[in-house]
């Protein structure tokens, strides 16, 4: 089924409820907000929604963590940029919210305080419920008395089942929005399109969401090649017997990835021609950088690909049609340790290829850089891009496949 947008309704003079991401970093002493490349993307879609009475609900960080705090800022960044009038109220149902929300005019924008300050958004007992349970928390009962319409804009964090992405579709008519509808038209290009060379360019920490992805897009016959770096290409390495040194199979161990060394092997197996290995890999030794061959690496942690596998990886880049690149390729944050990473993305940014980047990391290398208005799309979910192209179900979107029919 279709999912459904603005354009399919006339949202003119309603109450708005609109869910977005805006989570942004935030300065340690001033708590100011350090980027807004978040809530400046919201601007155009709020302006298409001017003729709306825009209740607007997102959450800034999580419990526990030091830039857990109020949107306040965010209401008054948001202003700047709208040039027109946004109201904060530091409550999300009650009566305060209640009373914002009834005094709202068209085109008027109320920002909402941080939804996670709710312990029913962040309470792992109702987030293991289904959407229609859910939606039976005070959260979703009230808010959504107060407004019209529900539309989820939040594809960062819609591989989660919280009642502000999955219950109010339940209980209002509801659709996608605009920043939602580009990332989904965009992801389903890249496993859909049939224009090749597909590149899958994946790397990072997190080599089981690295793993989900190059099972998925390997056994659907979608990516022509895939190469692998970070500690997924370790693991590879380690799976077809490479000489990876017991540094990098402590590694493996202590991250607790010893069970994906069988399930590469059965990859490589079926696979070959298509994955790419680092021939090479980079290590610190005097604190400097050194490098040394796949085969036979040093008792050293890999900290980065080599200079062949760069200059190997970097041409696949130029040579594709469609490329996918998701996680760093070595410990960019080490000095000397970010050239895979950098020369990757320069070489990405070069190509004419329909070109995409997901996670945060990897984000941040390519503003440092300059390479992002020279990338086609730059996702704003990391594990909801990483969810998308692994083929799972984002309960965000599942959701919206059967939202309740306006005026039932």
């Amino acid at each position: 089924m279709e999912l459904l947008t603005i354009d399919d309704f006339d949202l003119k003079g309603k109450k708005v409820l609109l869910r977005v991401d805006i989570n942004s970093p935030l300065d340690p002493r001033s708590g100011g907000i350090l980027d807004t490349t978040r809530i400046r993307g919201y601007v155009p879609d709020l302006e298409r929604l001017s003729g709306s009475k825009v209740v607007v609900l997102a959450h800034q960080s999580r419990p526990g963590k030091s830039d857990f705090t109020t949107l306040e800022r965010h209401a008054q960044v948001l202003a700047g940029m709208l040039k027109r009038k946004v109201r904060y109220v530091d409550d999300v149902f009650g009566g305060l919210a209640k009373r914002a929300i009834s005094e709202l005019k068209d085109g008027e924008v109320l920002v909402l305080e941080n939804v996670r300050f709710c312990s029913e958004e962040v309470c792992r007992e109702i987030t293991a419920r289904p959407p229609i349970e859910q939606a039976k928390t005070n959260l979703v009962k009230k808010l959504s008395s107060y407004v019209d319409f529900y539309v989820n804009d939040a594809f960062a964090v819609s591989h989660r089942s919280q009642p502000s992405i999955v219950a109010f579709p339940a209980v209002l008519p509801s659709c996608i929005g605009p920043a939602m509808e580009r990332e989904i038209k965009t992801l389903s290009k890249v496993l859909e399109s049939q224009e090749g060379p597909k590149v899958f360019a994946l790397g990072g920490a997190k080599a089981d969401d690295s793993f989900l992805i190059t099972k998925n897009v390997l056994t659907k016959g979608i990516a022509d090649r895939v190469l692998l770096s970070g500690v997924i290409g370790i693991i590879f390495l380690a799976a077809a017997g490479a000489g990876i040194g017991k540094a990098n199979k402590r590694l493996i161990h202590d991250l607790g990835f010893d069970e994906y060394i069988s399930q590469a092997k059965e990859l490589l197996t079926r696979f070959k021609d298509k994955i790419a290995l680092p021939v090479d890999m980079a290590y610190e030794k005097g604190g400097r950088r050194a490098e040394a061959p796949s085969e036979r690496f040093p008792d050293k942690q890999a900290l980065d690909i080599g200079s062949k596998t760069i200059k190997a990886f970097s041409e696949e880049a130029r040579k594709a049609k469609i490329i996918v690149a998701n996680g760093p390729a070595g410990v960019f944050e080490m000095n000397g340790f970010g050239l895979g990473t950098e020369r990757l993305l320069d070489s990405i940014s070069r190509s004419k290829a329909l070109s995409v980047i997901g996670g945060g990391h990897l984000t941040t290398v390519a503003d440092a850089g300059g390479f992002r208005d020279s990338i086609t799309h730059i996702s704003s979910g990391g594990g909801a891009c990483v969810s998308f192209l692994s083929g799972q179900p984002l309960p965000g979107l599942e959701a919206l496949k059967k939202p309740v029919k306006e005026g039932a």
